[in-house]
């Protein structure tokens, strides 16, 4: 993943919280009705050192913003820190560019890592392109999940190597909401990374869907992009072909799945939110089956949310923070 930084392993993490407030409840001082106020993420990335909490609270109080929640990660012996912050402002008073500028010196003076602020309301929605193969659940998750506007994104296009029938839900769907849909007949020796890179240049990150194809190490150095994945947690255990039978026949009592980010080693790039449920010998092939493709639509949807919301950061050489 392009943006994972490697730093050096430790034992314990310190964790700090303040507990969320209701944007409804405050009113800042001098604010007119004819300026809601707004919602800003900030997330910093830097060497840990004193001071940083106190310029970050400065630099939105200055401004009028008031925190509504601050999540604070230093790992224990480690010289790093980590912040999310949440908090409210009225942008007639904190316009969007000096607010950037104001982060920016703020990144300059801890020698940040990274250093990203999000007004949701105010910024671009993500752009993404999802990839599917044959199956379609997490597909048809996803696209109901934009419609009903649970999802802060635009799907530019979907990415399959099977063909659906036009008369089908997902073609229907796509149809009706004008999102284009590419057939590509991959093979062992053409994989159409070319067509596939054309197709994603205006994108701002991927989406594998269930998409059954390893996207080379030369795809994603190219696209250089973040690339998220799902696959169910029956791994290492059960690999290859119709996992789940496997692991129904080996009388499995724990289920799961798992969505990372891809890296050129399979199945291998760091994890963003995992999911479990138990079975048991009551159930069937049909129910194993639906609880495990009812975890993997979960768990993509969440990962992909928490994406979006700047709660994702990287940490050591192939794990995450996610606040």
């Amino acid at each position: 993943m392009n943006n994972l930084r490697r730093i050096s392993s430790r034992k314990q993490p310190n964790f700090s919280k303040i507990t969320i407030r209701s944007l409804n409840s405050f009113k800042l001082p001098g604010q007119s009705l004819d300026h809601p106020l707004t919602h800003g993420i900030h997330v910093f990335h830097c060497p840990d050192e004193v001071g940083i909490v106190a310029k970050l609270s400065e630099c939105i109080a200055s401004r009028g913003g008031n925190i509504l929640a601050a999540d604070i990660f230093v790992p224990e012996n480690k010289h790093v820190f980590y912040s999310r912050s949440e908090f409210i402002y009225d942008p007639s008073k904190w316009p969007r560019e000096q607010m950037d500028e104001d982060f920016l010196k703020i990144g300059t003076m801890f020698r940040a890592m990274k250093s990203v602020v999000r007004v949701p309301d105010l910024d671009p929605k993500y752009k993404i392109a999802v990839f599917a193969s044959k199956q379609d659940h997490c597909l048809v998750d996803l696209l109901h999940t934009w419609q009903n506007k649970r999802l802060p994104v635009d799907i530019t296009c979907v990415i399959s190597n099977h063909h659906r029938d036009s008369d089908s839900h997902a073609m229907r769907f796509l149809e009706r909401h004008q999102i284009p849909y590419h057939f590509l007949n991959t093979t062992a020796v053409n994989k159409r990374e070319e067509e596939i890179l054309d197709l994603v240049q205006d994108t701002d990150f991927l989406v594998l869907a269930r998409y059954m194809q390893i996207l080379s190490g030369n795809f994603l150095e190219r696209y250089g992009r973040d690339v998220i994945n799902i696959h169910h947690g029956l791994l290492p255990s059960f690999k290859g072909g119709n996992p789940s039978r496997q692991a129904f026949d080996c009388g499995v009592k724990m289920i799961g799945a798992t969505s990372h980010f891809v890296t050129e080693e399979l199945d291998a790039g760091p994890i963003i939110e995992q999911m479990v449920e138990r079975v048991s010998h009551r159930d069937n092939l049909q129910s194993f089956v639906q609880k495990s493709e009812n975890l993997e639509r979960q768990c993509l949807s969440r990962a992909i949310k928490y994406y979006c919301e700047l709660r994702v950061l990287p940490y050591l050489d192939n794990k995450t923070v996610v606040f």
